[in-house]
């Protein structure tokens, strides 16, 4: 009986393995175009968390330049403004609210 007994716990533990391994989630890679990103999507958190995306933009725009500097306070004060713009007119473009507000021109 006791053969019996430890195969069916065997089994049973076996099972919960498996259960276990294909019930983890699994993150989705999420890749986000920032050309179609909204102002409404942006100041209303729908994309992604502003603060990333700001970071993003900031990168790129220094890397058009070859400036590796990242003046963090400047990139907050900045991000803010674009954030403010973008609640007041939702239906623009990120990119076209960041060159308007900034007065840089990056993207397409």
């Amino acid at each position: 009986m006791r053969a019996y007994e430890y195969f069916l716990t065997t089994k049973f533990l076996l099972f919960v393995f498996v259960a276990l391994l294909f019930s983890v989630d699994a993150e989705a890679q999420v890749v986000v175009d920032v050309s179609k990103i909204t102002c409404d999507q942006f100041a209303t958190y729908k994309i992604e968390n502003p603060e990333y995306i700001a970071i993003w933009l900031d990168g790129y725009y220094h890397g058009t330049r070859e400036d590796m500097k990242v003046d963090i306070q400047t990139l907050s004060a900045d991000a803010k403004k674009v954030e403010m713009y973008c609640l007041s007119k939702p239906e623009v473009s990120l990119v076209q609210a960041v060159k308007t507000v900034l007065g840089i021109s990056i993207g397409p």
